[in-house]
């Protein structure tokens, strides 16, 4: 599958690779990309053979962000198409961000503004060394209102304020630092480092990788209480009562590999 602006590779292994592909405008994206983005992330969500989704961008940057000639469209709209505007990005981020399978950002150029946030959304990101980052909204007046949730969440509320005020470029490593980034490698580095970590995440069962993501999201920012562990026991009990959970613990005590590694 393929667009102008998006495109979808899924493996034999059911490693689904999503390209943001306009490398002449360092993948800035513009209502057609981030709806088409939006329904791609959508579809694999419900494809069952999908195992594991990759974003990344062709071309020297990940994604500046908005186009800035879609923007400058943008600002003769009226309330009622700003609006729209905005729903569109918030289904892109909440798609995302809860996508029932693992994301993986590979990131092999430099992310500002809603690339930034869609690096934050990815579950493991894995930066080139020399990508740099912004959160350059108040640049233009603007505020990082919807991407804001996913920023506080990766890197903190601190951090978050700071970027977010100065709008000032930090490096891979500070990302790292920040907590957005989880490894940094050089550039002839990713594509391995990329496959290694794929086949970690291959060994694991899907349904619990599944489960776990949606534990997470539930109880991320609760505090411990009463029905907060009992909710985390009606999820253990689920998980392991389920075919997934009962075929790795025969695995386990038969000391073979699970079925979903064949």
């Amino acid at each position: 599958m393929s667009t102008d602006s998006v495109t979808l590779a899924v493996d034999k292994r059911g490693i689904a690779t999503v390209t943001l592909n306009r490398p002449g405008l360092h993948n800035a994206l513009d209502d057609e990309t981030i709806s088409m983005l939006a329904a791609t992330l959508e579809t694999l969500a419900e494809d069952n053979t999908v195992r594991l989704v990759v974003m990344t961008g062709t071309g020297i940057s990940f994604s500046a962000g908005h186009d800035p000639e879609w923007l400058r469209r943008l600002a003769q709209f009226p309330a009622n198409e700003l609006n729209r505007y905005a729903q569109q990005i918030a289904r892109l981020l909440h798609t995302l961000d809860t996508l029932p399978k693992p994301t993986l950002a590979k990131v092999q150029g430099s992310a500002f503004g809603l690339g930034v946030a869609m690096v934050a959304c990815c579950d493991i990101a894995i930066s080139v060394s020399e990508a740099l980052y912004s959160l350059a909204d108040v640049k233009f007046g603007q505020i990082p209102a919807l991407t804001a949730p996913y920023l506080i969440r990766a890197i903190g509320e601190r951090p978050t304020r700071r970027y977010s005020i100065t709008a000032e470029r930090f490096n891979a490593g500070k990302a790292k630092r920040l907590g957005l980034i989880h490894q940094v490698v050089e550039n002839d580095e990713l594509d391995a480092s990329v496959e290694h970590m794929v086949g970690q995440i291959l060994l694991n069962s899907p349904a619990a990788m599944r489960a776990t993501k949606h534990l997470i999201g539930e109880i991320g920012k609760q505090e411990i209480t009463p029905q907060v562990m009992q909710r985390c026991i009606e999820h253990s009990l689920a998980v392991r009562l389920s075919d997934e959970g009962r075929e790795g613990m025969r695995a386990l005590i038969e000391m073979r590999k699970p079925g979903w590694m064949d």
